[in-house]
């Protein structure tokens, strides 16, 4: 079954489609104004050359964003050392975050509580996509630890049959996006934290 697409992968694809209707429509529009094959062709090359332009910045912007989430250093971390810094990231959330025992931990890595909310968080720091065995252990452990929510959150992606079978379990998959998204908020409430102590000092 084929692996659900990246929202990197799903824009480069939109851009390299972009940049064939632009061509080919600048080429159309210009030969039916002019009649000239060589001018069509300039504008042609021009459309194509503004979009990969385009694409050039949003990339730009996009390799600041991943390294100001720190995906990076998470990449290097082992498996103990990424979910204690889950438990970190989801505490800036307001949950109260538990790291289970690396041995015996009946499929779940850590168990976030807030409010009436219990959830069971599976944590995979992996190269390659996760497929549908961890959807499969955390489901176990949200019955074993009387949970009503059930997390998996890595670092890389899913394979369709891990969505799949998320899906028809009311399993939330947190994928590399997701994740790069909450490292973000996570910094700048540190950021806007760390500015307003800085204010208050200042002021005091």
């Amino acid at each position: 079954m084929a692996r659900r697409k990246s929202k990197a992968k799903q824009e480069e694809e939109f851009f390299q489609g972009l940049a064939g209707m632009a061509m080919l429509g600048g080429i159309a529009a210009t030969y039916s104004l002019t009649k000239s094959w060589s001018a069509s062709l300039v504008v042609g090359v021009l459309g194509v050359v503004c979009v990969v332009m385009l694409m050039i910045s949003i990339q730009r912007k996009r390799t600041e964003r991943l390294k100001r989430s720190g995906i990076a250093q998470i990449d290097k971390m082992d498996g103990f050392q990424f979910e204690h810094y889950l438990g970190h990231l989801f505490r800036s959330q307001g949950y109260k975050a538990e790291v289970t025992r690396a041995a015996g931990d009946f499929g779940a890595d850590l168990i976030l509580t807030k409010g009436e909310k219990r959830i069971v968080v599976q944590a995979k720091r992996y190269s390659k996509n996760v497929g549908l065995k961890a959807v499969q252990e955390v489901q176990s452990a949200r019955a074993h630890y009387r949970a009503n929510g059930a997390w998996v959150v890595t670092n890389s992606n899913f394979t369709a049959q891990a969505y799949e079978l998320a899906k028809s379990n009311n399993v939330r998959l947190i994928s590399r996006d997701e994740l790069v998204e909450m490292l973000l908020q996570m910094k700048e409430k540190m950021l806007t934290s760390k500015k307003t102590n800085t204010n208050a000092k200042t002021s005091a």
